[in-house]
């Protein structure tokens, strides 16, 4: 068992977890009323920090607002361009008291205090002003989540740099609260159904207007009860299902249309690491090989720090195109 990677079991810090992703969604929806549109909806995520989960820089007057929910100091950090910092503590509360709490901290910064007023892709959504139900607050658990969090951010971030291929940055989607990283084929998908839950039609066909590998990892909820990474292909291609990936313990879920690899299990490999990487790869692999991606001009080796690609390698990638 890794003494490094927490102990993260869903069941204890639910209700925290709950109201967590929560808060995560108001500061989310504050950054995507402000942030001009990106790709894929890109503009509206958050990122791993070293206190919890930052906006970056989102344009407002003055000029600038970063919002942090921090996850050290358990409280909601802002920062304006103008010198301005405000904040609050994070603890029980309900959403409705979360909700005044943010829009008075934008106040107090000079920034919009003004967000969508509903949550995105959570059953049985209730208004955050209507939601006054006291949510407890697990420091502990909410500490521990962050640690799993930073850890699992660092891997994601070394498998994006084996690709040259268009790659997202490995961020967190507050509408499911996941970390995610995906990789595109280059080439156009079919048109997505749509029919996600809480979320519009033309935002998910916009995310999903291209063929995609996408993994991640989130801490629990919905149809499973424990933490997880996992890894789709949009389309997936025939046979995607069958196909054997690494390491013991990943296993593709019908439920969910994806592989999944519990938390535990990395936890508990020999080289937790090591692990994730395998489950990052083989499934990526099964995605691109049973997808026909044309993985010589994508594919390049994993990212060392201070080497520089090869220009030999770069540019026999360039004649193979």
């Amino acid at each position: 068992m890794s003494p490094i990677w927490p102990a993260i079991p869903y069941p204890p810090w639910r209700e925290t977890c709950s109201a967590l992703h929560l808060y995560a969604q108001m500061i989310g929806k504050y950054r995507f009323a402000r942030a001009p549109w990106q790709n894929h909806s890109w503009q509206a995520t958050l990122y791993v920090n070293a206190r919890g989960f930052t906006t970056s820089l989102v344009p407002d007057e003055p000029s600038g607002v970063e919002i942090t929910l921090d996850l050290v100091d358990h409280a909601v950090v802002g920062a304006a361009t103008d010198g301005r910092m405000a904040r609050f503590a994070l603890g029980p509360m309900s959403v409705a008291d979360f909700h005044a709490h943010f829009l008075r901290l934008l106040g107090e910064l000079g920034a919009t205090p003004a967000l969508h007023g509903r949550p995105n892709e959570v059953p049985d959504a209730v208004p955050f002003v209507e939601d006054r139900a006291e949510r407890p607050y697990d420091r502990d658990a909410v500490s521990r989540f962050f640690r799993a969090s930073v850890l699992a951010d660092r891997v994601l971030k070394r498998f994006r740099t084996g690709f040259l291929g268009k790659a997202s940055p490995v961020h967190l989607f507050w509408g499911s609260f996941d970390l995610a990283v995906t990789r595109f084929s280059g080439r156009a998908a079919p048109m997505h159904p749509g029919g996600i839950h809480a979320l519009p039609d033309d935002v998910t066909r916009e995310a999903y207007s291209h063929e995609v590998s996408s993994a991640g990892f989130w801490p629990g909820g919905g149809p499973i009860d424990y933490p997880a990474f996992y890894s789709y292909a949009y389309p997936a291609p025939a046979g995607f299902a069958e196909a054997h990936v690494e390491p013991e313990g990943a296993f593709y879920s019908k439920e969910l249309g994806e592989f999944l690899l519990p938390y535990h299990a990395v936890r508990q490999a020999a080289d937790p690491e090591a692990a994730l990487m395998a489950f990052l790869e083989s499934t990526y692999r099964a995605a691109a090989d049973l997808g026909g991606w044309n993985v010589s001009a994508l594919e390049c080796a994993i990212g060392e720090p201070r080497q520089p690609r090869a220009l030999q390698a770069l540019g026999e990638q360039k004649e193979q195109r």
